[in-house]
Order: C-alpha cells, then structure tokens, then sequence
C-alpha cells in the first residue's frame, strides 16, 4: 500500500501521544512515511511492525523509519528508527491500514451507464456506486452506502443494507438479505441452489431449493465462497462472523455469531455453529449437527458427531487434540511393534 502520512498523523490515528513514541535520530514527527512494509524489506520511508519475538534479529536490522512495537520491545531500543509503543503491534497496524484504506475506497456515488436496474429496484442513486456490468433485478433494494464494483448480479427481492462493500463478479441469487457492512469478496455466490437430490430407484431427482440465505452485519465472505439457500426457510451467517476464501457452506446451515471459517472448509446441510466457532483449513462438518460455542477445530479434521464443550479439537473423527496427539504417537509406533511380535512368534516356534 502506498501511502502519505506524518508520524504526527499516524499517531493521531491510533489515538496516541508523543509519551507513546521514542524518537529516532532521522524521523521527527513531520517525518512522512510513504508505505507499510515487513521488517526485513521495510526501506527508509516506510513503517513497519515487530508483531512476533521470532523476528527479533529483524527488528534490529531494520531500516524502516517507524517500527509499532511493544513497551517490552522499545525497551530494547533501535539505532535509527522511531518507536511508536502500543499493546498490539498486529492489531495497531491493522487499524492504521483500515483508515487509509477507508481514504483510498472513497464512495462515488452514481450508475455506470452500462449497468442495468430494473425500475422497481428502491435505490437512491445519489447515495450509492454501482459499477459497470452491473444487474439489478426487480425488487431489489440496495441502502445508502453500498460501493458494487463491476459485473455484480443482485437477484429478485434481494435486499443489501448500509455500507456494503461487493466486488466484481459477486452473485446474490433471489430474495436473499444481506446486512449492513458486509463485505462480498470476488466471486462469492450467495444463495445458489442447495445440494438436494432424491433416489427413486432409478434416477437422481432435483428436490427444488426454495428458501433464502441471510447475512447478518459485519460478516465478510472471501473470494469463490459459495452459500446455498435453503431448501426452505434460511441459511444463515452470523453477525461479524469472517469466512475466507473457497468455502463451502450447504443449505440450511447455521453459522453463528463472531465465527471464523477458513480456506477450503466444507459445511454440510442443516449443521449448526454456535458463537466464536473456528474452523481451520480444509476441514469438514458433517450434515445435521451441532457445534458448540467456541469450539475449534483444526485442519483438515471432521466433525462428525456433536461437540459441546469448548476446546481444539482434531482428527477423523474430531477428539480433543490431545487424546488426538496421543493416538499419533501410538500409531507412528505400530511399525516397531509389529516388528518386536513378528520377532517373539519366531522365537516361540524355535
């Protein structure tokens, strides 16, 4: 990210004052930095973070000019760059990124005149962006703040609260309701059809998918993440809930609030996640169960079955990580064994 901003203002950004810094000899507080960049490729213009002790040795070496650190890290000082103290250097620079970001995605209200909305859509075009290659269909309504970027599909009867973000090439299939500051990622689909399919003896037969999905506020859904619609009634992701990238989730699923879903995870049919539910990459949940409010489960484990209590849970079957770890380690141990009973059977038959 390129940017243009003083120390001073930096400092003004994360809420801090000139107690929070140590001064470097080269970088006052007009100082301006022009980009945000790791430890060890920072150039003499840019800011950086130390996030984690393992980067220590960077950290000293660096020729960043501005370093977000710990009070136990400023205490080990720097030769040239300026120190600004906070609790966490990951989260401060993440909320310095949000407001200049903010700046760069300034919303520019108007219709490109390649987009189509059909006349029944409820828009005020002076308080929203829709790019180009854009289509709005009937009944759709779209609030104030909304910023669609190009070649975005809004479904019959869908509704999109305030603030929303959608990027290019996002489907919103029919009558589906997404809340405010939700963030669509590119070529998310949401509410395309449920996987439902009956066996007559003779056939598959497509059993009609007719229900919704609803996105509370504050949810992001990364690029290629699909969400069917219900068979009938909802599919539902809960507020502030972040899914990443290649996801799947079935019809009828339950995502709680304030969950996290990594890449390449599966959610099957009518499972339920209760609040702050992780799952870690590549893993999978089976139909028509329930998970527990702070479960985590890691990657490419299964749940197959219900998990209460909270905990990291692993495997295939999913168990509490450690009786998982356990039986790793008795399974790497089965090649000795079998060696030490093959060696006892000939003893014995001598």
């Amino acid at each position: 990210m390129n940017i243009q901003i003083t120390i001073a203002k930096t400092l003004e950004t994360l809420g801090l004052d000139s107690q929070s810094v140590i001064w470097g000899s080269n970088y006052p507080a007009d100082f301006e930095l022009t980009g945000i960049e790791s430890l060890d490729k920072a150039s003499k213009s840019q800011i950086s973070f130390l996030g984690n002790a393992k980067y220590l040795n960077d950290f000293h070496e660096t020729k960043a000019a501005a370093v977000l650190v710990t009070k136990e890290a400023a205490e080990l000082g720097h030769k040239t760059a300026t120190l600004i103290i906070v609790e966490n250097p990951s989260l401060a620079l993440g909320v310095l990124m949000k407001k200049l970001n903010a700046q760069e995605q300034v919303l520019v209200p108007g219709i490109h005149p390649t987009a189509y909305i059909d006349p029944s859509a409820v828009i005020n075009t002076d308080k929203v962006q829709i790019g180009p290659g854009c289509i709005i269909e009937a009944q759709v309504t779209i609030a104030d703040g909304c910023k669609l970027e190009s070649n975005i599909v809004i479904g019959k009867g869908s509704q999109l609260g305030q603030n929303c973000h959608i990027h290019s090439q996002v489907c919103v299939r029919e009558y589906c309701k997404i809340g405010n500051r939700v963030i669509l990622q590119p070529g998310a689909v949401i509410g395309s059809d449920g996987f439902g399919y009956e066996w007559t003896g003779t056939e598959h037969v497509k059993i009609d998918q007719i229900g919704t999905v609803v996105i509370e506020d504050d949810v992001e859904i990364g690029a290629n993440t699909t969400i069917d619609r219900a068979r009938f009634g909802k599919t539902t992701i809960g507020r502030g809930s972040k899914i990443d990238n290649l996801v799947q989730i079935a019809h009828n699923v339950t995502v709680g609030p304030y969950c996290l879903i990594i890449a390449q995870t599966a959610i099957a049919g009518s499972a339920e996640l209760g609040k702050g539910v992780i799952l870690a990459g590549q893993s999978g949940v089976t139909g028509h169960i329930k998970i527990g409010d702070g479960v985590i489960i890691a990657a490419k484990s299964a749940a197959g079955k219900n998990i209460n209590k909270p905990g990291v849970y692993a495997g295939h079957p999913c168990r509490p990580i450690n009786e998982q770890r356990k039986n790793e380690v008795y399974l790497s141990r089965i090649g000795s064994l079998i060696q030490r009973v093959k060696k006892l059977e000939k003893q014995q038959s001598e």
